[in-house]
């Protein structure tokens, strides 16, 4: 396919003139790459969440005492009362619901060395503790790698029975099998019943605090930790149709449980899967804000700077301008030659942008935090596609310009 005369002339002229251009297009290139790694990112971690909401389930609610994600707890929410295992069991006989759990977590986690977890003299502190009902399983839908989750059984005996974190296991065990093994946690021998798979991470590649964590039957962690009363509940319910109704539901039956007057706001919070994708679209809001602010910026400053070396050029070549209307040459044509001269010069910036932008999304994907970064097409698209854009708008004056020259005048300009 033959090259138009009119891109020609616009690489001759960027070949003649290197660092000019390139000096030119930087601001091109910047905003075109900003926006490329920004919206990597983006996508990349929007994918991630997407992918950490629906391994969560799409027909979960769980209700806690007080907001957990998104607000700062005020003291009227601190003041509520504990949720309780009464509610739990409660919650099981509503309809269209298959399963509920209730769960808590030794509060003291993020002490160093607070927990220790020993075995044939390995030892791990920082481990997590938590407790949960036989019902856990089924309401997240866990993954065993070795042996089973425990019973309601063993749940109303306060049995001293554990499962262990992927990464718990790990360190302990190795790849031995560790079910039947007892393990020492704080004062008491407890038997491994179970050893969960890796549990799925939003952010990064580094290890999960889910899989380094200790569980007990919830009864069995009372008597361990007693001081911790504060309980999450997960309600898992037959079809996604059926959301709106459970969460009614379970919102008439908790407000009656804990005697909440008519008038009165719940004292307690409802919320889904869902939430999370919403508070993660508000927390994104301000990175796109920042990528267009910026992107924007460079973009301007990239057409400035097209138009800049465009009005150069055009004094320049005045004299070429006059000989070519000399021979023949409208001012359609002039007009079409320098614009795409200016389209050209910040095609090739965009371009640029672009092959930087997916250098630096490799790049990220490569570092050890492994932050996830996926190149968007749409964006790519977007991206190149402004830079053009770009070129188009701030060289019309330019070439409006050239192609006004009277010729005359043009021939004697030296």
């Amino acid at each position: 396919m033959k090259t138009p005369e009119s891109v020609k002339l616009a690489l001759d002229t960027l070949r003649a003139n290197k660092l000019r251009s390139g000096l030119t297009v930087l601001g091109i290139v910047i905003g075109v790459t900003t926006v490329i790694t920004i919206s990597s990112i983006i996508s990349g971690l929007n994918n991630r969440v997407s992918d950490f909401v629906s391994s969560l389930g799409s027909n979960v609610i769980w209700v806690t005492k007080m907001p957990l994600i998104g607000v700062q707890p005020t003291a009227e929410q601190l003041a509520r009362k504990d949720l309780t295992y009464a509610d739990v069991i409660a919650l099981r006989h509503l309809p269209h619901v298959l399963a509920v759990d209730g769960a808590r977590q030794h509060a003291a986690q993020f002490r160093v060395g607070e927990v220790d977890v020993k075995y044939n003299g390995k030892k791990i502190a920082g481990t997590i503790l938590a407790g949960a009902t036989a019902q856990y399983a089924a309401v997240n839908d866990l993954s065993f790698l070795q042996g089973r989750m425990f019973t309601s059984a063993e749940n109303e005996r306060a049995a001293h029975v554990c499962l262990l974190g992927h990464d718990v296991w790990q360190q302990l065990f190795g790849d031995e099998n560790a079910v039947g093994k007892q393990v020492a946690i704080e004062t008491g021998l407890y038997t491994v019943i179970g050893v969960l798979d890796k549990q799925k991470q939003v952010f990064g590649s580094g290890k999960n605090p889910r899989d380094n964590q200790v569980m007990f039957p919830l009864s069995t962690f009372q008597y361990l930790h007693p001081e911790d009363k504060n309980m999450w509940i997960s309600v898992k319910y037959d079809d996604a149709k059926n959301k709106n109704l459970v969460q009614d539901e379970i919102e008439e039956l908790m407000r009656i449980r804990r005697k909440v007057r008519v008038e009165k706001p719940d004292d307690f919070e409802i919320f889904g899967p869902d939430s999370l994708t919403r508070l993660w679209d508000q927390l994104t809001e301000g990175l796109w804000i920042f990528m267009i602010a910026v992107s924007s910026v460079g973009l301007m400053v990239g057409g400035v700077g097209v138009m800049n070396i465009m009005l150069v050029s055009v004094t320049e070549r005045t004299r070429e301008i006059g000989v070519r209307k000399a021979i023949g040459a409208t001012r359609r044509t002039i007009m079409t030659q320098f614009t795409t001269e200016a389209v050209t010069l910040c095609a090739i910036g965009g371009s640029l942008g672009v092959l930087f932008g997916a250098l630096i999304t490799w790049i990220v994907r490569l570092l050890p935090i492994g932050l996830p970064a996926s190149l968007s097409v749409l964006w790519v698209t977007v991206g190149f596609g402004g830079s053009c854009a770009i070129g188009l708008v701030f060289g019309i004056y330019p070439a409006w310009k050239a192609a006004n020259l009277d010729p005359i005048e043009a021939l004697r300009y030296e």
